[in-house]
């Protein structure tokens, strides 16, 4: 089970991510948005959505960089696993916290609010729910790495996405057989989300608007 887990589920989970991504792109094109419900209730909307998109932006930033850069360049830079658990902990508390905070605010706007429920689909409501339990791990699972703050867990956890990005899903099963089960709950929860990504409204991700960088402004004249 553990080498299904973290040897072979994230790759059907990424090939799903990919696949599912551009067949839905291809098929579907009419249902690649977010289904924005501003219209119906804008005021918790506006407070929900910048708080848990300014947080789940660093936390996943947080999380690229921290599992994908090889240990090797931490020892270059003098950054210490320990030192580089600290001040993960203490990052992605804040984010994870200001995140936890939109999300929360989310979740009662679709639930509580008559409108807003009849135009959300059970895939919105679960991704949400899923998201929000993702948190609730992220943010426990501080507390059992101030339980050790030599950084080995840490380490082991980025010897796994490492060999999982180079392919060698067996190495990387191995290297978290022993860590605590709230790491591994999280590692499959996060597969879990990137196998239902293409079903969701997470697809809207995939077009962030960039050509606004890049675009001529607008100029917009009064009728006066």
């Amino acid at each position: 089970m553990n080498h299904f887990l973290f040897g072979i589920y994230p790759y059907i989970a990424l090939v799903v991510f990919v696949l599912g991504s551009l067949v839905r792109y291809d098929r579907d094109q009419y249902t690649w948005k977010t289904g924005s419900s501003q219209l119906l209730e804008s005021k918790q909307l506006r407070k929900g959505s910048a708080a848990f998109h300014v947080g789940i932006i660093a936390v996943l930033a947080g999380h690229f960089v921290g599992l994908l850069t090889p240990h090797q360049v931490w020892d270059f830079l003098g950054v210490t696993a320990s030192f580089k658990q600290a001040f993960a902990m203490g990052m992605g508390g804040l984010f994870g916290l200001i995140c936890l905070y939109g999300i929360v605010i989310l979740l009662h706007r679709r639930i509580t609010n008559p409108r807003v429920r009849a135009t959300t689909s059970d895939m919105d409501l679960l991704i949400l729910l899923l998201i929000f339990a993702q948190l609730l791990l992220g943010l426990f699972s501080i507390f059992v790495s101030a339980g050790h703050m030599d950084g080995q867990e840490m380490l082991k956890l980025m010897a796994w996405a490492q060999h999982i990005v180079i392919l060698d899903g067996a190495y990387a099963a191995e290297q978290v057989v022993d860590v605590h089960w709230i790491f591994k709950a999280h590692i499959t929860l996060g597969m879990t989300l990137f196998v239902l990504f293409p079903f969701s409204r997470l697809v809207h991700i995939w077009s962030v608007p960039v050509k606004y960088f890049s675009r001529n402004y607008q100029v917009v004249r009064s009728k006066g």
